[in-house]
């Protein structure tokens, strides 16, 4: 049995497709992990969405930013739909209720003790351990699976504030933080506090910014931690992270790691028909 990673896939189906047959997928044999962002930007957000659902228990998805976008457009009315969203289709879909009802139910953390990897699809904030983050992504979790819990949290997600972790958030503001750190952080500065702002490159970061995973004494440093989320970072194995967003909706590449084997070793498919602008989102 082979447990493979993979890499935001963002509606890409083609490539999607075309990596799960080049790794000899099989359902009734190995496992998926995917790092989130099923959906959006991407031409078939949708066939992504239904492909993932009917594997079952061979597919653990994380939820990603996109992921959030899209529950947010279909329960809280104040959420615009952007010009850049690909999202028209699932939200007209005959069975869009029973995939938004499954999309909910996803983790936001997956940690497998004998793989020794947790998966998330952004980052951990330096203050956080893995067992504070593992209950931290739970609280998040009973929120979107919660009926009402869940539409009241996406009338108020958006916001970078608050920018540091403390035991006495609360409320909406305390759901707030752990979203942005699962499902958007990138950087951090030296004194632990999140910057949300800056998408790009390391090497063109302002020099008061640091990757997350790079944050002196983070509490994380010794789990080994799978994500994506971060085009412009590219595949990036070290600082006991896997990361594996190597830009397949930006007309880059679709990602898989095979995570049961040492060392891990990439697979890539190339973008063919989907790619967009370079960018990074």
């Amino acid at each position: 049995m082979a447990v493979y990673a993979i890499g935001d896939v963002q509606g890409c189906d083609e490539e999607f497709s075309q990596l799960l047959t080049r790794l000899n997928f099989s359902p009734s044999r190995d496992t998926l992990w995917l790092v989130g962002d099923l959906v959006n930007r991407g031409p078939r957000s949708l066939a992504v969405l239904r492909r993932v659902k009917a594997l079952g228990n061979s597919a653990i998805s994380v939820l990603g930013n996109h992921d959030l976008h899209l529950l947010a457009l279909a329960l809280s009315p104040t959420e615009p739909l952007k010009s850049k969203d690909t999202l028209k289709e699932i939200l007209a879909a005959p069975d869009r209720d029973e995939l938004l009802h499954w999309l909910r139910h996803r983790p936001m953390l997956h940690h497998d003790a004998r793989l020794g990897y947790t998966m998330v699809h952004a980052g951990l904030p330096p203050q956080w351990d893995l067992k504070l983050a593992q209950s931290c992504a739970r609280e998040l979790e009973e929120t979107l699976r919660d009926e009402h819990s869940c539409r009241e949290l996406f009338a108020n997600m958006y916001g970078d504030k608050p920018d540091r972790w403390s035991e006495d958030l609360q409320g909406i503001e305390r759901l707030r933080f752990i979203t942005n750190c699962l499902t958007r952080l990138r950087f951090c500065r030296a004194d632990g506090r999140l910057d949300l702002k800056f998408k790009g490159e390391v090497k063109d970061a302002p020099k008061h910014l640091m990757p997350w995973f790079q944050v002196p004494d983070r509490r994380s440093r010794e789990a080994r931690i799978v994500c994506g989320h971060w085009s412009a970072l590219g595949y990036h194995d070290a600082d006991g992270v896997l990361a594996i967003d190597t830009g397949c909706v930006w007309g880059e590449k679709l990602c898989a790691v095979r995570l049961d084997q040492s060392p891990p070793a990439p697979v890539f498919v190339a973008c063919y028909s989907s790619g967009l602008r370079a960018g990074n989102d």
